[in-house]
């Protein structure tokens, strides 16, 4: 079956792309977090096997569906309110970084112009 043998080539070919992607995730990741934690109310740390920072969002005084529903009106950036994950969510949003470094950067400056404008 074809399929096979493209699943063999991908586990035992070469891996010089997946190691270019983890790098790059790394960056977007490193980006988001050093970005994050530079916008007074909110903080994150960094996370270790995924492409999305759950972000502490309690310094500003929202909801997490405040704060997600609020953003994107204002701002057209999406990110997850924390509950969607379950209650222990809230106070939370849930970003992305599986985009390009470009999006993220541009989506940093609208999330701290946000804040900066409206969590006060």
């Amino acid at each position: 079956m074809p399929y096979q043998y493209a699943a063999l080539e991908a586990l035992t070919g070469p891996q010089d792309f997946n190691h270019y992607m983890v790098e790059q995730y790394c960056i977007r990741r490193d980006t988001l977090v050093e970005r994050i934690n530079k916008i007074p109310g909110l903080s994150c740390k960094a996370p270790r096997g995924t492409f999305y920072s759950f972000v502490n969002i309690k310094g500003t005084h929202k909801t997490s569906d405040e704060f997600a529903h609020d953003l994107l009106d204002k701002k057209q950036v999406v990110v997850v309110p924390g509950t969607a994950f379950g209650p222990g969510g809230e106070g939370y949003i849930r970003i992305s970084y599986a985009t390009s470094l470009e999006q993220i950067q541009k989506g940093m400056d609208l999330i701290e112009e946000y804040v900066k404008e409206y969590c006060k």
